[in-house]
Parts: structure tokens; C-alpha cells; sequence
């Protein structure tokens, strides 16, 4: 029996219930992700940013992109949902980031309807891109999504209309994507438990253009317009994921603050020994048994 594609395997997971989905900002977090018992891990456009020391205007390359989706999906063995921004160009450039995306082996991507130079879902100042060529750029990323090395690649259309548009043109944005071919809808920027709810109400009883359920993606980050919300609230409301961006990016740094803080203080860093990975933990992490050759991922 032939080997279910990442699309296919994030699909089965959802069709089984609501996924809770980490941010990955390295494949070393994406090992962390799979060790705590998560079954699927997200990149960040916004934490990729931030780590290469630039903000999240789409600035970064799609091969830098591709790099790091490859680097987490052959480490981890789980499925990688995947930001693409604005799929760094039009109709052409989707085309390819598509591709290249599934080549690196995504699961899944989303594509906004914002302009270029982007901004973070949840600042202000965002504009959109007129209706009809955020459409196009969906038709062309799921026509590419067919052609593919994984047919079952989940092509996401978010939209960043409630927060410039309100949430009424959000949904018919969102009517006019499942049309031309999208698998899931990503609204940005919600700001209430209700809009989440009024959201699911609208679009997650439509179905795609291939007849399938259509799924739905929650942005659950912090210091944003949506406020905190637990897993079971998305799942009873009919979301089918869950992506946590850059959680555990802040986390990571907040640590790092704090112990490089402590090192400047102190001269040591000694009083932190409890807080770290030992070796042995962090050799676990990659499988690395110093006594044994090291087998690279996904070599059999």
C-alpha cells in the first residue's frame, strides 16, 4: 500500500477532529512539537521573519521558505502547514510556490488576499487586494495543487477582509475562494468568540468545488485582536485546526532574555541549569546516540 502524502495524512487528522497545530521556527522545535505528542506542526511567515532579524513584511525569499519547510518535514516525519505569504508574486510565482512547496514536502499552505508589502494579521493599515485578483491567485494555487507531487496538498485561502472590509465581505470573499478550488478557509483578525462562531456558521456548512466538507483554520496568537481561546471552544464551533504561530518562538526568546540577563549579571549561568535541556535530552531530540553512526532522516 502506497504511502499516504502529507496532504492526505493532515486531511485524515482533520476529518478526525480539530488539530491543534504549533508554530515550528526550527526543525529542532519541530522535534520538540512531535515529542509533546502533537500530530502536525505550522511555519510562520511572521516567526521566519523574526528569526532571519527582519520584520514580517515579505521580505524573505521563497527558497528560504522551502529550505526551512524541508528542513522541518524531514526532521519531524509529521505533516507542515505552511505560510505563503502572498505566494510571492502573482499568478506565475503562485504557480511555483505551490510547487516548490509540495517538492519540500508541505502538507498544506495558505495564500492572503492582502497587498504587497504585507503586514501582520493583526496590526493595522492592511489593505486588500481587489476581489478578483485575490480570486485568481486561489484558482492558480489550486490548479497547482492538482499538478503536484501531492494531489491531497491543502491550498488554504486566508482572508484579511474582517479587519478591513468586516466580516460580512470576509465571508463572501471566502464563498468566492471555495469556488475557484480552495480547500480551507483562514480568517484573519477576528475579534470575538462570536465572529469565530458567525464565521463557522456561514462558511463551514458550504462545501468546495469538488464536493468535499471545507475546512476551517483558527489563528490562535497571542498579543493579537483575538482573544484567548481554548482548543475545545474551536472544536465545538466546527474548526478544523488550530495554528499557535509564534508561540513557542516568544517562549524560546523570553528564555533566552532571561538567561542571557542572568549571564551578564552574574558571570554564570549556573542558577539556570534547572530551566535547560541537558545533554542527554537535547541528543534525544535528534535520536543521537554519540556510541552509535547517526542515521539521517528518512533514509529508508
Amino acid at each position: 500500500m502506497a504511502t499516504p502524502t502529507p496532504g492526505a495524512r493532515l486531511r485524515a487528522l482533520m476529518d478526525a477532529g480539530c488539530v491543534p497545530i504549533p508554530g515550528a521556527f526550527c526543525a529542532l522545535a519541530s522535534l520538540a512539537i512531535r515529542d509533546a505528542g502533537f500530530d502536525a506542526c505550522y511555519v510562520s511567515g511572521g516567526a521566519t521573519s523574526v528569526v532571519a532579524g527582519v520584520p514580517d513584511i515579505g521580505l524573505l525569499s521563497l527558497d528560504h521558505f522551502t529550505r526551512l519547510i524541508r528542513e522541518i518535514a524531514r526532521a519531524s516525519g509529521m505533516p507542515v502547514l505552511a505560510d505563503a505569504d502572498t505566494g510571492f508574486g502573482e499568478e506565475e510565482m503562485v504557480r511555483r510556490t505551490v510547487i516548490e512547496y509540495a517538492h519540500a514536502g508541505a502538507a498544506g499552505l495558505h495564500l492572503e488576499d492582502q497587498v504587497f508589502p504585507k503586514r501582520c494579521g493583526h496590526l493595522d493599515g492592511k489593505a486588500l487586494v481587489p476581489h478578483e485578483h485575490a480570486i485568481e491567485r486561489v484558482r492558480w494555487a489550486a490548479t497547482a495543487a492538482r499538478d503536484s507531487r501531492d494531489p491531497h496538498l491543502i491550498v488554504c485561502a486566508r482572508t484579511d477582509a474582517p479587519g478591513v472590509e468586516g466580516l460580512d465581505a470576509a465571508i463572501e470573499r471566502s464563498r468566492a475562494y471555495l469556488e475557484v478550488g480552495a480547500d480551507m478557509i483562514f480568517p484573519e483578525g477576528l475579534r470575538s468568540e462570536q465572529e469565530f462562531r458567525d464565521f463557522a456558521a456561514a462558511i463551514g456548512t458550504q462545501r468546495r468545488a469538488d464536493g468535499g466538507r471545507v475546512y476551517l483554520l483558527a489563528n490562535m496568537t497571542e498579543f493579537g485582536k483575538t482573544p484567548m481561546l481554548p482548543l475545545s471552544a474551536f472544536a465545538e464551533m466546527g474548526y478544523s485546526c488550530v495554528i499557535y504561530p509564534v508561540t513557542m518562538l516568544r517562549i524560546a526568546m523570553g528564555a533566552v532574555k532571561r538567561g542571557l540577563e542572568t549571564l551578564r549579571a552574574n558571570g554564570t549561568v549556573e542558577p539556570l541549569l534547572g530551566e535547560m535541556l541537558t545533554r542527554q535530552e537535547l541528543y534525544g531530540l535528534i535520536d543521537y546516540d554519540p556510541k552509535q553512526p547517526w542515521e539521517f532522516p528518512g533514509a529508508g
